[in-house]
């Protein structure tokens, strides 16, 4: 017989749920939880075997790094790397790291802890409150995940997913104000910093949309002297119009790698050098063509497109000047001044801003008219609408396979009824890893063509780039994925309901329209459902995959064993690479808005999202201060829109917990009133902090006394130092540095000479090498031979290349 607790809860009740829950998804969900969980540990293994003897893939920053900005120490012992972890901190990491890096890892802290925080206080408020009531009331269709959300609780129990609603915002509105309080002061840090205060550009204004009769550096004098300002010019420049130059040197630059990878390729291939390398040139689809010398025909290319860009650089000194310019102030405040007080004024049609790093700048886009840039902002967004259409075609079907289970059950399609009865246990397994996998590979492709389409539109930096990729892709990703993945889900839904019912009865209009009215509790009921399939997309982010960079292992290995390498890829692949703030910052804040939307429905997803925040704060931790850099400092300037969509995404979890409540009780119980308080809390918040911090955060505005000690720079000094035209002339014009040279090793300069054709004379070439002696090291740690002419080219010899170690090819073959 069966015995009944204090609450009315028998232990037949609690082994109805577990019956229930032999359902596929709750195994699908603990499959995927396993599935991923190996991998990861299986990753972390792989890492800590690799590690000590591949440093150029795993540590490149203690090898190659400014002076000043040497990693902490780190150990090739198994666990080594785990102690610099734990042991540098914010004060150690930002002089090394750079402040970008530094919001990053904060952004990281932010989430960690309100997730933790979250998911204590909701599985040990919510999990046993709704267990219990779904126990005692046995709800049709329910399962072990499905009992412990908000999904069958109704009445006075509610009220514990409105404290924890409430319990979410302040807690996310207290670590919000503390991190942007210590963001704003390390922002300040940032701009009295001796690397910002005697950078150029931080006192460098960037002019565009210059009409035509003020393109030269009188008419950019002109500008400035009518316009009044409180503020000293010392110097100005006018962009000038570069036609196809970059055209021509990128041209030439590919001709120089080209002949680099045939020296290589053909070194390995023939390394006693037999015969020399051909190439076939003309014919039609591998037809006809004759033979020719490679190196010959390349070395020719070369002297022709070497030419050929030195000739049209001299014509350009005739050229007209082009629609951008810049102007440098006597100190930083006067120049952030101006921008501030120039940003939302416009005189004779002209655009201000603080002018970027050099280095940051796409140079194709600054010069852009202002006709161009309407015609492509307008033709990006039509591009992008029909991208972001055309995107909603896989959705349907990923939100299927989200529903397996319901599709199963229902019989719409045999196939799957038929499957589940016969082997659940593939089925399950299917069920947890396809969904998940499919839309992480359909979100790979999404950034990049939001780079892409952002950069056509005329994004004139990286660092401006990057932050109009963060805002478009996590907008992109929360309407496809949080409110269209749903809808689909809930008219998926509907039309099975239909189905079945066509089987009992013919179905009639009004049977169909009552259906309809169904659609609003449909889709809350759908959301909470859906939470099981979130569960599963975050086990796919605790693959720590990042970490064991496997994939970048493999890809040299392979490379260099049957393809070869050429000096200047092993240069460059060895650098530690640029990390992509945009794509990463863009994906973690879709994963917080997921987790903050499920926190009051379903506890189990912000259990996840803590699990995958602390995983990758540890992961990029490791990542930023060993192997990544950051491209051009900005001192943290994504900070605001970061945490602006952070309160987004608390405002759209409010939003749906509101409509959840409400529907339980038609929107006229106290429940769906006293949900509503968090929401308007959360608004007046963001004002504030709008008021508190950002306003001021983007420009160094001092006050009075502190600009009694600003660096103030003559006129002189600038004019006669010409610092604005060498800091800010386009790059190609500087033909010394924009053009390559080939970069060869010493065996392959046999391959350049004619006269060495005889094995006689090949033996004594080979046997000559380079002076050493006369070698110097460049910035790599390289030997690198001075440059020679070879048949009319200009190369560069180098002995020794640091390179990634052969016991990389050995080891994953092991593996």
């Amino acid at each position: 017989m069966a015995t009944k607790s204090s609450n009315g809860i028998s232990s037949d009740d609690i082994k109805q749920v577990f019956k229930a829950s032999d359902s596929v998804e709750p195994k699908a969900v603990l499959i995927q939880v396993i599935v991923m969980t190996a991998l990861s540990g299986f990753m972390i293994l792989a890492f800590n075997m690799l590690r000590p003897t591949n440093k150029n893939v795993y540590e490149p920053k203690t090898t190659y790094h400014a002076q000043d900005k040497q990693p902490p120490r780190i150990s090739s012992s198994f666990f080594g790397w785990i102690s610099p972890l734990l042991y540098n901190h914010e004060r150690h990491l930002f002089p090394t790291l750079g402040l970008d890096a530094i919001a990053f890892l904060r952004f990281l802290h932010l989430m960690r802890w309100l997730f933790t925080a979250t998911a204590l206080v909701s599985c040990a408020l919510l999990i046993p409150l709704d267990l219990g009531y779904t126990i005692t009331n046995n709800p049709p269709q329910h399962d072990i995940l499905s009992s412990l959300t908000i999904r069958d609780v109704q009445g006075p129990k509610l009220y514990a997913h409105i404290g924890c609603l409430y319990f979410i915002t302040l807690l996310l509105m207290v670590l919000v104000y503390y991190h942007w309080r210590a963001m704003y002061r390390l922002r300040h840090q940032w701009l009295h910093s001796p690397e910002y205060q005697h950078a150029f550009y931080s006192r460098t204004l960037l002019v565009t949309n210059i009409p035509p009769k003020y393109r030269s550096e009188d008419g950019l004098w002109r500008i400035f002297d009518g316009m009044n300002l409180p503020y000293q010019v010392t110097s100005v420049h006018i962009g000038k119009n570069v036609g196809n130059l970059p055209q021509l040197v990128k041209e030439h630059n590919k001709n120089v790698q080209d002949l680099e990878g045939v020296l290589v390729k053909h070194s390995k291939d023939d390394p006693y050098f037999q015969e020399r390398p051909t190439v076939k040139v003309g014919g039609v689809l591998g037809f006809g063509g004759t033979h020719e010398d490679a190196v010959k025909l390349l070395s020719h290319k070369l002297k022709q497109s070497a030419a050929a860009a030195e000739k049209y650089r001299l014509q350009l000194l005739r050229h007209e000047p082009n629609n951008y310019g810049f102007v440098s102030m006597a100190s930083i405040p006067a120049a952030h001044g101006a921008a501030f007080d120039l940003r939302n004024e416009h005189p004779k049609g002209l655009f201000f801003e603080l002018a970027p790093n050099p280095k940051d700048i796409f140079w194709e886009n600054i010069s852009l008219s202002k006709g161009e840039r309407r015609f492509r902002t307008i033709t990006g967004f039509i591009l992008m609408i029909l991208f972001c259409t055309s995107s909603l075609i896989p959705i349907f079907p990923i939100a299927s396979i989200a529903n397996l289970d319901a599709l199963a059950e229902s019989n719409a399609i045999p196939f799957l009824h038929s499957w589940v009865r016969s082997s659940p246990s593939s089925y399950a397994l299917a069920s947890g890893v396809i969904p998940p996998t499919i839309a992480a590979l359909f979100n790979l492709l999404i950034p990049r063509l939001m780079r892409w389409l952002s950069k056509y539109m005329g994004a004139n930096s990286f660092t401006t780039l990057d932050r109009v990729v963060i805002a478009r892709y996590f907008t992109f990703m929360v309407v496809s994925q949080l409110v269209l993945f749903t809808i689909f889900g809930v008219v998926l839904n509907s039309v099975l309901e239909i189905i079945d019912a066509a089987k009992l009865q013919k179905p009639t209009l009004d049977s169909v329209l009552n259906n309809l009215n169904k659609l609003p509790a449909r889709l809350t009921r759908t959301y909470v459902d859906q939470s099981s399939f979130w569960i599963k997309w975050f086990a796919g982010f605790i693959i720590v995959f990042d970490l064991a960079q496997i994939t970048n292992l493999v890809f040299v290995s392979l490379k260099s064993r049957f393809v070869g390498r050429t000096p200047r890829e092993v240069r460059e692949w060895t650098k530690p690479p640029i990390f992509d703030y945009a794509i990463n910052y863009s994906n973690l804040l879709f994963m917080a808005a997921v987790g903050l939307v499920f926190a009051p429905l379903a506890p189990l997803v912000p259990l996840a999202a803590a699990i995958v925040f602390w995983t990758s704060s540890w992961v990029f931790k490791y990542q930023l201060m060993y192997i990544f850099v950051t491209r051009v400092e900005s001192g943290g300037r994504s900070w605001n829109m970061i945490i602006n969509r952070v309160l987004f995404s608390a405002a759209f979890m409010q939003v749906i917990a509101i409509f959840t409540i409400g529907l339980q009780h038609q929107f006229e119980s106290l429940q769906f009133l006293a949900s509503i308080p968090p929401l308007i809390m959360t608004i007046l918040f963001k004002q504030y902090i709008n008021k508190r911090f950002a306003n001021d955060f983007q420009y160094f505005l001092p006050h009075f006394e502190e600009l009694a000690r600003a660096i103030v720079h003559s006129e002189e000094s600038d004019v006669v130092g010409r610092k604005l035209e060498v800091r800010y002339c386009h790059p190609a014009l500087h033909l010394q540095t924009e053009l390559q040279m080939p970069l060869v090793y010493p065996e392959s300069l046999l391959l350049l000479r004619h006269n060495s054709r005889t094995g006689k004379d090949r033996h004594r070439n080979r046997s000559r090498g380079v002076d050493v002696e006369k070698a110097r090291p460049n910035s790599l740690g390289s030997v690198v031979a001075p440059e020679e002419l070879v048949e009319g080219v200009t190369v560069t010899p180098v002995n020794e290349v640091s390179s990634l170690s052969a016991s990389v090819v050995t080891t994953l073959v092991l593996i």
